[in-house]
């Protein structure tokens, strides 16, 4: 697959690339070269997409899967393994924000590549860190390094590959998804094989962030050598900035984004440990986590799809919601009984991300407005996604179970789908940031 893509993308951009290079007049070396070393370039470029997406999660999913051990053995409250469950929406609204102004200076190969060096660091010192604070600390590096890489993955694709957006991006969700849920579904096995220490079972996951590293180091140097990474045509009119604040419909998306956003890490946070708590092993609701999580790699390119051909998203916003509604009924009433229904259906709901990413690309109507509609509601939404976490944490220590925190989880899916079907209505923010 990623050599038919990359033969695909090596005969357009290489066409490209030799009607711009001037020939001059004996100069044998001005194009025959080319082509073989594009389209190395590009299979490389793919490899290296896809080993970077992998590892967007595992951080999270893998620490998910141990939070308990981890807990045990850091001497961690309910309330301070909240605010690590917290962190990453935090680090991805406070690092995502500069990994533009990084790119701009530094090219985005080379952002990535010291995004994937830093979340190998952080993932190999974290569980030696000696502590709570240093594992906290850890872990933010390592979820620094994911933010400005997830961040200038659609940034790369955009620039590299701008005839294969589609079939690039798919490929790229599809890698994420897959090292979610492996993260989720072998750390605790293999923290088993490995002795059963969880230290080993986390930094374990630092190889696989360093096979990453090895296929950037080629793009460290050349910010500017991708066909599409070329400054505007002249003549060529700027659209100019929106207020983007005085749209309802990106207030809403902002919000969509971040209730959904909430959900996401909740589920990735405490769910193995709900089932865990309700009887259910350990190996057992770690693979509960992995089919939620396995559940984006199909949905993630049929509901854009059916997303883009209706005039309203309301009514998927809708259906997403009740799945989220009775997967959290499911939890509250019968754990372990419908384990796996449950798991099926909350990996259903959480589904909303690429719908949100999708609504972000329909309610604009030029590039300059998606960049900034999807600036703001990224960076808005994981702004308010912080506390959820957090709450669940605290909510379960002072209460002694789960009552209240699925509770509180169900209670914010009624606000995600009201804000969903506003954010889906058939309008753009152009003609609303330009109103009065």
């Amino acid at each position: 697959m990623m050599g038919v893509m990359a033969s695909e993308e090596t005969r357009t951009t290489t066409s490209t690339r030799i009607r711009r290079t001037p020939r001059t007049q004996g100069s044998a070396e001005s194009e025959s070269p080319e082509p073989a070393t594009r389209a190395w370039t590009t299979r490389l470029l793919v490899l290296a997409i896809v080993l970077a997406a992998v590892n967007l999660r595992p951080a999270i999913t893998s620490l998910g899967a141990l939070l308990e051990e981890v807990r045990d053995g850091l001497g961690m409250s309910g309330s301070v393994a909240g605010v690590l469950t917290s962190v990453p929406p935090l680090c991805f609204a406070v690092f995502g924000v500069m990994a533009p102004r990084l790119a701009r200076r530094f090219g985005p190969g080379a952002v990535v590549c010291a995004g994937m060096v830093a979340i190998t660091a952080g993932l190999l010192v974290r569980p030696y860190a000696g502590g709570t604070a240093g594992f906290l600390a850890a872990s933010a590096l390592t979820l620094m390094g994911i933010a400005v890489s997830n961040v200038l993955m659609p940034v790369i694709v955009k620039r590299w590959f701008p005839d294969r957006v589609g079939s690039m991006t798919g490929l790229y969700s599809m890698a994420l998804a897959l090292g979610t849920a492996a993260a989720a579904a072998v750390t605790v096995p293999v923290t088993d094989r490995l002795g059963g220490s969880w230290q080993t079972g986390l930094a374990v996951w630092a190889g696989l962030a360093a096979a990453a590293v090895l296929p950037w180091l080629p793009f460290v140097r050349r910010p500017g050598a991708a066909p599409a990474e070329q400054a505007p045509a002249r003549g060529e009119r700027q659209e100019p900035a929106l207020r983007i604040t005085r749209s309802r419909t990106a207030w809403a998306l902002a919000v969509f984004f971040g209730l959904q956003a909430t959900a996401a890490y909740i589920t990735m946070g405490w769910m193995a440990q709900i089932f865990r708590d309700a009887g259910v092993l350990a190996s057992t609701a770690g693979l509960l986590l992995a089919v939620t999580m396995v559940m984006g790699v199909p949905l993630a390119f049929v509901i854009p799809r059916v997303a883009a051909r209706l005039p309203h998203q309301g009514p998927i916003v809708l259906v997403l919601g009740v799945c989220g509604l009775v997967g959290y009924a499911g939890l509250y009433f019968a754990p372990a009984g419908g384990a796996w229904v449950w798991a099926l259906l909350l990996g259903v709901s959480n589904c909303s991300f690429p719908l949100a990413l999708t609504m972000v690309g329909m309610r604009a109507r030029t590039g300059a407005g998606v960049a900034q509609l999807s600036a703001f509601a990224q960076s808005t939404g994981y702004l308010l996604s912080i506390p959820g976490p957090l709450l669940v944490g605290v909510l379960y220590q002072h209460s002694g179970g789960w009552g209240l925190p699925i509770a509180l989880m169900a209670g914010l899916m009624v606000p995600q789908m009201v804000v969903g079907v506003l954010a889906g209505r058939d309008r753009t923010v152009e003609d609303e940031a330009t109103t009065r």
